[in-house]
């Protein structure tokens, strides 16, 4: 029989279930959230004269809990409607729901005998062969089932979903000695293709791989805090982004987790490893248990490391400082060997950099970055069955750039041993023997990714529906290089065009590869993905160059890169041959635009895309207007009299005016930026092939390309004097400065049609000559100036 998952259920509504049963609405399961019934009524309960019976107060907690996780930010949910599908309840009047699930997720408090208990509840009211699985971040999964029948057991396992749900790729499963091996390649294929998950298969060892690891390297870096002098701001500046970590470093993460979390989890460890050499590192530092007894959670109780004060200008982020346990300002420090790690390209040349310095930074990113090293490569074989397992969930649960053994090898393995050896220090046997080797932790065998292990080397096992662009350019499949962008090929007759500068700004050598894509697509394949694995699709164009032009005056140089964008674009919407764009994350801007004039988008449910030039004092001119006019309308005919063609074009005036992004994919189809034919990939590493399937979809179907409209309605004047009223009365109203307004109605202008007096019919050419117009005329402004510098410069949006 095939196993399918229809409904699932959560036991356990506090962070974690809650947010799990959001991620679960969000692929599109009915979900059941069931948590205990309170012991005690409120007063106002009390008053209402309702006994702890009634459905109402039941249900108190579990609302209560549901509604603190939907109001989170970011939000757990895709779109707000998604609440829909999850059914709330409680663990006395609901367990019969249990029997209806496919799936039985078991969420609560992070306690042996509690979950036993619960367990043991739920396999009385499940049905046989229902699948049921334990969140936790570290108890032993063995532990928790014992007492537990056979067909439970053979369909029970570990899934630690890491927080938050819904944007951490990894989820670990843990199977027992018991667990049916169909069940976890089950779980893996339903992870990996329905949930969006990173799935790595662990040992049921003391928090597995990714909190092992991860929380060794956290609490060293504490620990070496103390004993070395390092103050919070230091060890912030380092730890995040120069060590390929991320932006929340050490103390900002440590804050946004809690405290308190923290140090239950170091005692937990502590206790859980008694065999463990490094076992003193997992006890927190004395001031961590200081701060708690203060009740300095973090963020959660208003103060930690950090603490946010509001004052006359604003507020202010205030550094603990761990001598005189005052705050004070932030400081900004400065190190020479993290200037110079910023300029190098690469991952590996940055950490090198920063390791093979000199300062106080390239002193504490050595001693916390060995350690870590060295605590990998000895306990590798103990709690992972390959190395691969561990940089995944290292790079997919705790956002690392390089997962540890890719780290290895970017500073060298025989030089970190060499180093190592020269400092005294502990070796471990599996680096030693790849030292002497001269060798690295993986290595291309026969073109294909193999890795180092105690008994040799081995094959990377491979992810089915998986296309790094990494590999395919290992393996010769790049067609043009440039330095903007490449052309590679993608297979089954597609090419790629990956765009990979930092933030993939639409540059003219980026723009000069896409129509030397559109050529080559013409003349040689059957489709072209736009597309890239970097941090985001596209931040749009060149604002640098621009500012440059508009600072000169040279508004004829304006004017020739604006109708040459519109017309690349252009190009790709009636391309003889499908384009699809393959958009994530940031896609903004001129980025949207390239996106909107597709013939299809593939989408991550991750997607964040808007026409937002209005935040920069700007309109969109690369077609981003004419193509909300025309989604506008889209399901009309010109003929059309009856239909209210003002409010269905309302929408486009408000995301644009407001420089609107959406939150995710599913946002962005509500938002009118995705049409009902673009699809939506939940799984990040599973969305550049989803995108080429699609254009090879396309490109069999007999794609039509067709030709320039020129039946788009414009309402004229009528139109244009509603849009003048509203941005009138906003601006009467303070929410709109002078320039602000400038922009409004000249966005007016455009979506109305120009100087029309009433509705009439035009061409897409009309539509972007009137783009480009008000566009120049908005770069004449100095307003428009110092709003493109000063995001530039702060990369944030200034209203003046």
């Amino acid at each position: 029989m095939q196993r399918m998952i229809r409904r699932a259920a959560v036991v356990g509504a506090g962070t974690m279930g809650a947010q799990i049963a959001a991620h679960l609405a969000n692929v599109g399961l009915q979900v059941d959230l069931l948590d205990l019934p309170p012991a005690d009524l409120t007063p106002a309960e009390a008053e209402r004269g309702l006994s702890l019976t009634d459905p109402e107060v039941a249900n108190r907690p579990v609302t209560e809990q549901f509604r603190r996780a939907m109001a989170l930010k970011p939000s757990p949910l895709f779109v707000p409607s998604g609440a829909e599908q999850i059914r709330l309840g409680n663990t006395r009047d609901h367990l019969s729901r249990l029997a209806e699930a496919d799936w039985v997720i078991e969420a609560v408090v992070e306690r042996l005998p509690i979950k036993r208990e619960v367990l043991a509840a739920i396999e009385s009211h499940r049905r046989p062969g229902t699948l049921v699985s334990s969140n936790t971040s570290g108890l032993s999964i063995t532990a928790m089932s014992e007492g537990r029948g056979p067909d439970f057991l053979a369909h029970f396992c570990g899934t630690h979903f890491f927080n938050p749900p819904r944007y951490l790729h990894l989820l670990e499963l843990i199977p027992t000695a018991a667990t049916d091996p169909a069940v976890v390649e089950f779980l893996s294929d339903f992870g990996s293709q329905v949930l969006g998950k990173g799935i790595v298969v662990c040992r049921d060892t003391p928090y597995f791989i990714g909190n092992r690891i991860g929380c060794f390297a956290h609490s060293y870096s504490l620990h070496a805090m103390m004993k070395l002098g390092y103050g919070v701001d230091e060890v912030d500046v380092i730890t995040g982004e120069p060590m390929l970590r991320p932006k929340s470093a050490t103390l900002r993460l440590a804050d946004l987790v809690g405290l308190d979390l923290m140090v239950d989890v170091g005692r937990n460890l502590y206790d859980l490893v008694p065999d463990d050499p490094w076992r003193e590192f997992f006890r927190p530092v004395d001031f961590l248990e200081k701060m708690v007894e203060k009740g300095w959670r973090g963020e959660k109780s208003g103060q930690g490391f950090y603490r946010r004060v509001r004052g006359a200008g604003g507020s202010e982020v205030l550094t603990l400082d761990l001598n005189s346990w005052e705050y004070g300002p932030r400081q900004r420090p400065r190190f020479e060997s993290i200037g110079a790690a910023r300029s190098q390209t690469s991952a590996a040349a940055r950490l090198r950099t920063l390791i093979n310095g000199s300062d106080r930074a390239s002193e504490f990113a050595w001693k916390t970055l060995s350690e870590t090293l060295v605590y990998a490569a000895e306990w590798a074989e103990r709690i992972s069955e390959d190395l691969p397992r561990i940089d995944n969930a290292m790079k997919w649960g705790w956002n690392w750039e390089l997962g540890p053994f890719e780290q290895w090898d970017a500073l060298g393995v025989a030089a970190v041993v060499e180093r190592l050896e020269a400092e005294q220090r502990y070796v471990p046997e599996l680096a030693r023997n790849l030292a002497r080797t001269g060798g690295s932790f993986y290595r291309e065998d026969d073109g294909h990714h193999a890795c180092f292990h105690v008994n040799g080397w081995s094959p990377v096992p491979q992810t089915p529906g998986v296309m790094l662009v990494r590999d395919l350019k290992a393996s010769g499949k790049t067609v043009h290089a440039g330095a903007e962008a490449s052309l590679i090929d993608l297979g089954d007759g597609i090419l790629g065009l990956e765009l990979h500068t930092k933030v993939n700004v639409l540059s003219e050598g980026a723009l000069e590869m896409l129509r030397r894509g559109l050529g080559e697509l013409d003349r040689n394949w059957d489709g072209m993905v736009v597309g890239n694995q970097g941090r985001m699709f596209s931040a749009g164009a060149n604002l640098a160059m621009l500012l440059a032009s508009a600072d000169a005056g040279d508004w004829d140089d304006i004017d020739h890169h604006i109708q040459v964008f519109q017309n690349t674009l252009m190009s790709v919407k009636y391309s003889r041959k499908p384009v699809v764009s393959a958009i994530f994350h940031q896609t903004l801007g001129g980025g949207c635009e390239l996106a909107l004039q597709s013939g299809r988008v593939q989408a991550a449910a991750e997607t964040y895309i808007g026409l937002v030039e209005l935040a920069v004092g700007l309109i969109p001119a690369g077609g981003g207007c004419k193509e909300m006019v025309l989604r506008s309308q889209e399901h009309l005919l010109p003929s059309d009299t009856t239909a209210d063609r003002w409010s269905l074009l309302h929408r486009a005036f408000q995301n644009i005016g407001m420089a609107k992004t959406s939150t995710s994919g599913a946002e962005a189809r509500e938002m009118g930026f995705l049409r009902p034919q673009d699809g939506i990939s939940v799984n990040p590493r599973r969305h550049l092939l989803d995108a080429r399937n699609a254009a090879v979809s396309l490109a069999r179907g007999g794609y039509d390309h067709g030709c320039p409209r020129r039946d788009i309605v414009v309402l004229g004047e009528p139109a244009l004097a509603r849009f003048k009223l509203e941005v009138h009365m906003m601006h009467r109203a303070g929410y709109l400065t002078d320039h602000d307004r400038e922009l409004g109605m000249a966005l007016a202008r455009i979506l109305s049609g120009g100087d029309l007096s009433g509705p009439r019919m035009v061409s897409e050419q009309y539509l972007l000559d009137l783009e480009r117009e008000e566009f120049k005329r908005l770069c004449g402004f100095e307003k428009t100036r110092d709003r493109i510098r000063h995001m530039l410069k702060t990369n944030r949006p200034l209203r003046n």
